[in-house]
């Protein structure tokens, strides 16, 4: 992976389009060379359009899984997705929507398996973020939006799946480091990301007799179309500087994170953890 910084951008759309961003992200999983493990098995994964949604898309592809991606209205990433997935010789569904609406989420678990048969992997990755610099002026309605689609998306999204869902199955949530260390700019995208470690602990250990595993990842600075579509020019283009390895990461760096929690081969006595992919930085709890 390129240690050369990104050039300043910004997107004005939020979670972001991968196709405006210069330079494209490292998302098509193109070094992995797949061993079959989730032959025949079913994936669903949310914001699975561009970034880590996308890379951990296609991994699960190059592994043998058709897969369903859920998307906001970012259709130009999503076709290109579904094409990358479609290369690998299996099926992709791309679904439009909002996870914040409960009836979608129920719609969308209903339409992945009459469409591609069952759904053992569910993926939540869906998130935005919007930079507030003095919390005091931090609007309701900003608060509202983010808590609906960051944690209570991926509550509603869980929900819908469950039914579908069996012993042997996986769940995987997409945190952050910002759940640990916090971030000044971003308390309330900081809030929901703690509450998705308190989500992924809690339904672990709820679904333990089920059969089912919970875990979750949390990045550190990954160079996605959340970036540039927070943050300024001059910010985005200092994005990752501050981790060790003194550079952002890749979906593609992230994604096997994704694949050994959904895996049943790699993690069966995993369940209600987090793991860092993060560049280098230690984080305890």
């Amino acid at each position: 992976m390129t240690d050369t910084p990104q050039p300043p951008q910004s997107q004005s759309h939020q979670p972001g389009r991968e196709s405006e961003m210069t330079p494209r992200p490292a998302s098509a999983m193109e070094n992995w060379r797949g061993s079959g493990k989730f032959t025949g098995k079913v994936a669903l994964v949310t914001g699975g359009d561009s970034g880590i949604g996308r890379a951990v898309a296609i991994g699960f592809a190059k592994e043998g899984a058709d897969v369903a991606i859920l998307y906001l209205d970012e259709a130009e990433d999503a076709r290109d997705t579904q094409r990358l997935i479609e290369a690998e010789g299996r099926r992709c569904i791309a679904i439009a929507g909002d996870i914040g609406d409960p009836q979608f989420c129920q719609d969308a678990a209903k339409q992945a398996v009459e469409r591609l048969g069952r759904l053992d992997i569910l993926v939540n990755n869906a998130a935005e973020q919007h930079v507030c610099e003095d919390f005091s002026e931090i609007s309701v309605a900003q608060v509202e939006r983010t808590f609906r689609t960051n944690i209570l998306g991926m509550m509603w999204m869980t929900k819908a799946a469950l039914p579908h869902l069996k012993e042997g199955s996986a769940i995987v949530n997409t945190t952050s480091i910002t759940a640990y260390q916090g971030n000044p700019t971003l308390i309330d995208y900081s809030s929901t990301k703690g509450a998705i470690v308190a989500f992924t602990r809690a339904l672990a250990k709820s679904l333990q007799e089920k059969g089912i595993r919970v875990n979750a990842v949390a990045p550190g600075p990954i160079w996605t179309p959340l970036i540039p579509a927070s943050f300024s020019e001059e910010r985005t283009a200092e994005h990752g500087k501050s981790a060790p390895m003194g550079r952002a990461g890749q979906p593609d760096e992230v994604a096997p994170s994704y694949l050994f929690l959904a895996s049943n081969l790699d993690s069966s006595y995993i369940s209600g953890q987090v793991l860092h992919p993060n560049g280098g930085t230690v984080v305890n709890g």
